[in-house]
């Protein structure tokens, strides 16, 4: 996993409620146990018609959209079924950060293990962010657990101490456990 530490970008806004995992990624897609290019499918039911063509007004395909690293999005998102495909789609895809009011649990638990920082903020927040320019860069840092909207105060948002540590060192839960690899010959020497 990449580390995170801080982050700077533009965010691209998808202010629907209850998006499920169904809608971020479709089950059709669903065939591989490898997390590169499924990001071609985030979306996909909105981002392209019946025939496969694009469509203009989806975010995602949009020239000014492309290489933002934050998603803005509605309320309850990642709700429905507990794939580890939707948060490999939106990293595939090049998302760093999702912002929204709430996350479904298990969607939360999947996205922070595989890297990918969930800030949930109130209400009042959320409707600064909505209401910033499409150009306004929302600014991150991890370490400090702030987040700044262009020419705002930083706020603060909550994550706990052991997901925040493994983002801002790269590590998975796997990884983790093999940092106290010297500390685990050592016991075992000694007993």
């Amino acid at each position: 996993m990449q580390e995170f530490g801080t982050l700077q970008s533009k965010s691209i806004k998808i202010l629907v409620d209850d998006i499920d995992t169904d809608q971020i990624i479709p089950a059709r897609f669903l065939k591989t146990t490898d997390k590169l290019g499924l990001g071609k499918n985030l979306f996909s039911n909105w981002r392209y018609g019946e025939d496969g063509s694009e469509n203009a007004d989806f975010a995602l395909n949009q020239e000014a959209m492309q290489g933002r690293t934050i998603l803005l999005a509605g309320d309850n998102f990642g709700c429905g079924s507990s794939r580890e495909h939707a948060p490999w789609a939106l990293s595939s895809w090049g998302f760093r950060v999702i912002i929204s009011t709430s996350f479904a649990d298990i969607f939360r638990s999947n996205a922070l293990k595989n890297g990918l920082l969930l800030i949930e903020v109130d209400a009042e927040q959320h409707a600064l962010l909505v209401a910033a320019k499409d150009d306004a860069n929302i600014a991150i840092d991890l370490a400090a657990q702030e987040l700044t909207l262009a020419g705002g105060a930083p706020s603060e948002f909550p994550i706990d101490a052991f997901s925040k540590r493994c983002l801002l060192d790269g590590l998975d839960q796997l990884g983790y456990l093999q940092s106290f690899e010297s500390n685990i010959e050592e016991y075992e020497k000694g007993r």
